[in-house]
C-alpha cells in the first residue's frame, strides 16, 4: 500500500469518526497520561469515570427513540425526569427498604411517563417543525409547576418532608436505606484500593440499550425510522405517523424516567424542585458530540458521546485544580460542561442546515 492510499484511508477514518470527536477523545486521552505526574489518582479518576458514564448514560439513551422518529432531540427530557422523582417519591413514602424499593420506583414512575409521554407527544404531533423549541418550554414549564406540587402533594415519611412544618418535601431526600448504590455494588469489581467497577449499572444500561436496539430492528421500529427519514413517504406506505411519534415520545419519556432512578442511586440522592431544569442539555450534548445527528443516532453515538462528554467533566477540573494548585473545581467544570454543550449545540445546527 502507497503513501496515497494510506492518506486516503486515514482521510476516511477521520472522516467516519469524526475530526471533532478524534479530538476530544485526544484530550480525554492526554489528561490520564498527564494526570500521575500532577498528583491525580489515575484509579480514582478512571473510577469516577465510569460511575458518570453508568449515572447519565440512560437519559443520553432516551434521546435515541424520538430522534429516529423525526421528533428531534428531547429537550424536553425533564418531563421523564419528573415521573422518575414520582415513582421514586412514592416508593420511599411506602417505606419498603432495600433493593426493593428502587424496582416500586420503576413500577410507579411507569404510569407517570407513559401518561405524560403520551400527552408529550400528541403535544408535539401538532408543532410537527418545531419540537425542539416545544419541548425545551415544556420541559421548562413542568419543573417550574412541579415546585408547587413538591409543597401541596400529601407526603408524610419523616426522612422527606420539611422538619418544621411536617409538610412539602425535602430539597434533597437521602436514598440511604432505600436503593442507595442498589446498581452500583451488584457484582462490582474492585480491581484496586481507588478503581472500582461498578459492573450492576453498566450491565443494566447494557440491557436497556439492548431492548432499544432490538425494538429498532421490528416492524414498529423500522416504521419508526421510516416516519424520521421520510415522513410522506412513510404516510403513503400505511403507517400511522402520529402513532409512531407518539409511541416513540413515550419511549423516550420512560426512558428519562428510568434514567434519573439511575442516576438517584448512584449519587445517593432525590434532588427535587429546581434540580432537574438543565439535567436535558448534558444528554443532548452528549449524543450530538457521540456524532448523532438531529434525524440519526445510534447505540454507539450514546456509549462514545456519554463517555467522551463525562470523561471530560470529570477530569478537566481534577487535573486542572492539581497544576494550579488552587480549588476551581466547580468553576471549570461549568466552563468546560458549558463550553462542550455549546458545541454540540452549534453542531447540531450545522447539521440542520
Amino acid at each position: 500500500m502507497n503513501l496515497q492510499q494510506l492518506t486516503s484511508s486515514a482521510k476516511g477514518l477521520v472522516k467516519s469518526f469524526g475530526l471533532p470527536r478524534i479530538i476530544i477523545g485526544l484530550f480525554l486521552l492526554s489528561l490520564f497520561i498527564t494526570a500521575p505526574f500532577v498528583g491525580v489518582n489515575i484509579g480514582t479518576s478512571l473510577s469516577d469515570t465510569f460511575n458518570r458514564f453508568g449515572m447519565n448514560a440512560v437519559m443520553v439513551l432516551a434521546m435515541v427513540p424520538m430522534i429516529h422518529s423525526g421528533c428531534g432531540l428531547n429537550f424536553g427530557l425533564p418531563l421523564g425526569i419528573i415521573a422518575g422523582l414520582l415513582g421514586a417519591t412514592i416508593s420511599l413514602q411506602v417505606n419498603i427498604p432495600g433493593p426493593t424499593s428502587f424496582l416500586l420506583a420503576i413500577l410507579f414512575a411507569t404510569p407517570f411517563a407513559v401518561i405524560l409521554g403520551w400527552g408529550y407527544g400528541q403535544l408535539l404531533n401538532r408543532v410537527k417543525g418545531g419540537e425542539m423549541m416545544i419541548a425545551t418550554y415544556v420541559g421548562f414549564s413542568s419543573v417550574a409547576f412541579m415546585c408547587i406540587m413538591w409543597l401541596l402533594l400529601p407526603f408524610s415519611n419523616p426522612t422527606m418532608v420539611w422538619g418544621y412544618s411536617g409538610t412539602g418535601l425535602r430539597t434533597t431526600i437521602s436514598t440511604e436505606g432505600y436503593y442507595r448504590h442498589v446498581l452500583n455494588d451488584f457484582l462490582s469489581i474492585q480491581l484496586t484500593d481507588h478503581l472500582t467497577i461498578p459492573t450492576g449499572m453498566l450491565l443494566f444500561f447494557a440491557l436497556l440499550a439492548c431492548i432499544i436496539w432490538a425494538f429498532l430492528h421490528t416492524k414498529t421500529g423500522t416504521a419508526m425510522t421510516a416516519v424520521g427519514s421520510n415522513s410522506v413517504f412513510a404516510r403513503a406506505s400505511g403507517i400511522n405517523v402520529d402513532k409512531i411519534r407518539t409511541l416513540s415520545v413515550i419511549m423516550s419519556t420512560w426512558l428519562g424516567a428510568i434514567g434519573i432512578l439511575v442516576y438517584q442511586q448512584s449519587f445517593g440522592f432525590i434532588q427535587l424542585y429546581m434540580g432537574p431544569f438543565y439535567m436535558a442539555l448534558p444528554a443532548v450534548s452528549a449524543i450530538l458530540i457521540g456524532g448523532a445527528s438531529v434525524n440519526k443516532a445510534s447505540i454507539l453515538n450514546v456509549v462514545i458521546g456519554t463517555f467522551l462528554f463525562q470523561g471530560i467533566v470529570t477530569m478537566t477540573p481534577s487535573v486542572m485544580n492539581s497544576m494550579i494548585h488552587t480549588d476551581m473545581s466547580e468553576v471549570i467544570r461549568i466552563v468546560v460542561s458549558n463550553g462542550m454543550i455549546l458545541y454540540a449545540l452549534t453542531r447540531k445546527a450545522e447539521v440542520t442546515r
